[in-house]
């Protein structure tokens, strides 16, 4: 009986890899070509965003194929190639593209094959670093970023914060789209929202499926250090597309980044692959982008640059546009940072006991904010205060402000509960160096120990004083 069982199951494998390799090397039949064609103009009708085109699609293949004009191609390359002018003869669309397989050797709907396409997704996808290929700063501390797509985020997200920290000291940005097919919208909102500080709405991609409308909003947050004031430069050209596009586009609309280059492919719907059959694939729009500002889109249109330029010399003028304004962005901080700098020192300078905390505590947050002052930084100046120009009340008020402005930091509750101690307040001291123990532990710090020290240390002023 078990023989009998295994040799049934291995007539049937065999029957199975069999009519599966039959199915991957059918005769270049006219019949082959009708059932392809009748199967993409069911595909078309079930799920292009443009119904009445994909009715006028079907007819016109269907009108080629009674009068012949297939039978003169003899592979699925060419058919396929064939079938993608026919299509966007009709309808315009870029996107909707026809093409041969990717060849495997295991017979399809078999562990083997999946085990071969998982492999070869997982290879494809170290291959091309989730489409970060190349960063480097350029002269003029120009950071350089060649994106040659946009991966999913979920996947994509530590690799483009890892990237994006890389030129996130740069005075200018020039990102390449040139070789960008486009990719995930989730990936291309996330890497918009580096470049501002506010909520805009970018983009919108209206679906068939569901009759439904998904919103692209900047987001309020990501993992690395936005740059909403850095100067931004987007390179395109004919090979940018889809999702590449989309960036340049709300970019451009946004009026944050100037365009160099060459007018992008012209492909707005967003859609995904689907079978024709085991040899063939096309990919169909199920959606079309609608961009909130112009209420249109790139779509057949292509996004138009700003500085147009020929392809040889676009990273050059690109790089001259980035060095320019990455000078002027410098002089322009240099200005914000000398009268922010000056504005500080007033109000330390005019300090007045019970009335100038929350002067210096604004002061020192706009330093903060502006990336003039880090923690360190202001813990030197207190310290300044303290020791150097003899004035502890002064140094106190900093002290405080740090806290606030750094509260999961032990050390600035440190000195701040030195300068308590040494204004007398040993109460308040107490209070202070304990909270450096407890966000120490927290954090744990190396510095643990010298902070558990001090903390003894004013408890043992306290009872001797008593």
């Amino acid at each position: 009986m078990k023989f009998v069982t295994r040799l049934s199951l291995l007539i049937a494998v065999l029957s199975f890899n069999l009519n599966v390799s039959t199915a991957q090397e059918t005769p270049f039949t006219k019949k082959y070509k009708e059932q392809a064609i009748y199967r993409l103009s069911q595909l078309m009708n079930d799920f292009y965003v443009f119904p009445d085109v994909a009715k006028k699609t079907e007819e016109h293949l269907l009108k080629q194929l009674k009068e012949g004009h297939f039978d003169q191609f003899e592979s699925d390359e060419t058919f396929a190639t064939a079938l993608t002018e026919s299509v966007q003869f009709i309808n315009k669309d870029k996107h909707m593209r026809i093409w041969k397989n990717r060849p495997f050797e295991a017979p399809a709907n078999t562990p083997e094959r999946m085990i071969e396409e998982r492999l070869d997704r997982m290879n494809r996808s170290r291959l091309n670093n989730y489409g970060f290929s190349t960063v480097r700063i350029m002269e003029g501390n120009v950071g350089y970023l060649d994106l040659r797509g946009f991966a999913g985020l979920e996947k994509g997200k530590a690799v483009a914060d890892a990237y994006m920290k890389l030129m996130s000291r740069a005075d200018a940005i020039i990102i390449d789209l040139s070789k960008n097919g486009g990719g995930s919208p989730n990936m291309v909102q996330y890497l918009c929202s580096y470049f501002f500080d506010q909520k805009l709405h970018l983009n919108s991609l209206y679906y068939r499926e569901g009759d439904r409308t998904e919103e692209f909003w900047t987001l309020e947050k990501v993992e690395g250090e936005k740059m909403p004031e850095v100067p931004l430069f987007v390179i395109t050209s004919s090979r940018t597309f889809s999702g590449a596009e989309e960036f340049s586009y709300n970019m451009q609309t946004q009026k944050r980044a100037t365009l160099v280059g060459q007018t992008s492919g012209g492909g707005a719907n967003p859609g995904g692959s689907r079978r024709i059959n085991d040899n063939l694939s096309v990919f169909i729009p199920t959606g079309r982008a609608i961009n909130p500002i112009t209420k249109t889109s790139w779509e057949g249109t292509g996004v138009i640059p700003e500085v147009k330029t020929i392809v040889e010399e676009t990273l050059d003028k690109a790089h001259e546009l980035a060095k320019e304004a990455a000078e002027g962005f410098r002089n322009k901080r240099k200005d914000l940072y000398s009268k922010m700098f000056l504005d500080l020192h007033s109000k330390l300078d005019h300090y007045t006991a019970g009335q100038s905390e929350e002067a210096i505590l604004k002061g020192l947050t706009a330093c903060r904010n502006a990336k003039l002052f880090e923690e360190w930084e202001i813990n030197i100046l207190g310290y300044d205060y303290l020791m150097q120009h003899k004035k502890p009340k002064i140094a106190e008020s900093i002290f405080r402000a740090n806290t606030i402005l750094h509260p999961n930091s032990a050390n600035v509750f440190d000195s701040y509960a030195e300068s308590l101690m040494m204004n007398g307040d040993l109460k308040s001291s107490l209070k202070n160096y304990q909270k450096a123990v407890e966000v120490a532990t927290i954090n744990e710090d190396r510095d643990l120990e010298f902070y558990k020290k001090n903390l003894e240390n004013v408890k043992s002023k306290m009872k001797a004083d008593k």
